[in-house]
């Protein structure tokens, strides 16, 4: 391909430059010749001055030619140097997206570092996608690991409490029946969560938009959510929420809230301190939920929202969740035109930035 691509780009080039000095050349011979026919005709010139004229006229048309000549010699050296100059970044990118097709995302454009320069902005795009297609490659593997790992714990469960059952050992008492019970409900929930993201993630989920307060759809949640917080010894505030209308789906709004509330519910230790405020930011609102509880890593910040992912590795479903919360919470957030996005330190906080509707009259 790069022979081809470099000769169809040196035809195009030598065709033109040799087409414009073809005709330059023919209309400067024509025109020197008319002029001299013409000068003979008016001086009516004897046989010295004829024969000077005929040397002179040819030596102009040799000089004419030889210069074309030249002029087409050096277009196509120059059109070969220029075609090769263009198609072989291109035939490297082409390269490239072939290497990536088959799955090999690790390769890279080289870049000139020349600025507004657009192959080099052609390969930094490229750049940009494989490594787009690598995090997605590495995401596609961990989550198909979670799911693995998420699954074989219940059903491994399962299967050795009717094993024991089948064989004698266990008496198929209510208790044990309610723990294998618990264990497909715990497989039920997780299809449920899979498939709700899905459709987040794919835009299938219609969403029922209307206008609502802010503080009415959070202070709900909040009331909800207090005996669980009390129960665990960790103070839940409620702050200043602005009062504001947004348009949004106010079922999924409170899924938002639930599941941030319940995060920090689930990491923050008795004794602890949980807080939920709003603030306007310019045309958008933003609701802040921060705790003081075991707090997340900065490098581990740019993945916690990702499907199945855990901070603490170690944790299992019960004590860590299923790491599918967060994923919902930043697809929804997202699907309302909004951002969400989390701060670590010695005091966690998500934020999510709303769109807003109108400010309430008081």
């Amino acid at each position: 391909m790069n022979r081809s691509l470099t000769f169809r780009i040196s035809a195009l080039l030598i065709a033109f430059i040799g087409a414009v000095l073809v005709i330059a050349s023919i209309a400067i011979i024509q025109l020197t010749h008319y002029h001299f026919q013409m000068y003979r005709r008016e001086t009516g010139g004897h046989h010295a001055s004829e024969l000077l004229y005929a040397h002179l006229e040819q030596a102009i048309m040799q000089s004419i030619g030889l210069t074309i000549g030249g002029a087409l010699l050096v277009s196509i050296i120059l059109s070969i140097y220029i075609a090769r100059k263009i198609s072989s970044p291109l035939v490297r990118m082409k390269n490239i997206a072939l290497v990536m097709a088959r799955g090999k995302h690790h390769v890279r454009m080289p870049l000139k570092g020349t600025p507004k320069d657009e192959i080099d902005e052609l390969a930094a795009s490229i750049n940009h996608l494989a490594e787009q297609l690598q995090q997605q490659e590495r995401l596609r593997v961990s989550m198909s690991e979670n799911i693995a790992h998420e699954l074989r714990t219940p059903l491994t469960t399962l299967n050795s409490q009717l094993a024991a059952i089948q064989d004698g050992i266990w008496e198929p008492t209510a208790e044990r029946l309610a723990s294998s019970r618990e264990e497909i409900d715990r497989l039920i929930g997780l299809v449920q969560q899979l498939e709700e993201l899905h459709r987040h993630s794919f835009s299938e989920t219609v969403l029922m938009r209307k206008e609502l307060s802010l503080p009415e759809s959070i202070g709900p949640i909040v009331h909800f959510l207090q005996p669980s917080f009390e129960e665990k010894g960790i103070t839940l505030e409620e702050g200043d929420i602005p009062a504001i209308a947004i348009v949004a789906d106010d079922n999924r709004l409170a899924q938002v809230w639930t599941n941030l509330l319940h995060n920090a519910l689930k990491f923050t230790p008795a004794g602890g301190n949980v807080t939920i405020k709003g603030s306007m930011q310019g045309e958008y609102v933003q609701i802040t939920v921060s705790d003081n509880g075991i707090g997340i890593p900065s490098e581990e910040l740019p993945h916690i929202f990702e499907r199945f992912y855990r901070v603490d590795k170690s944790r299992n479903r019960k004590k860590g969740g299923d790491g599918l919360g967060l994923a919902i919470t930043k697809s929804i957030v997202e699907s309302h035109g909004g951002q969400v996005w989390a701060e670590g330190g010695e005091v966690t906080q998500f934020h999510v930035l709303l769109p807003v509707k109108e400010r309430r009259r008081s």
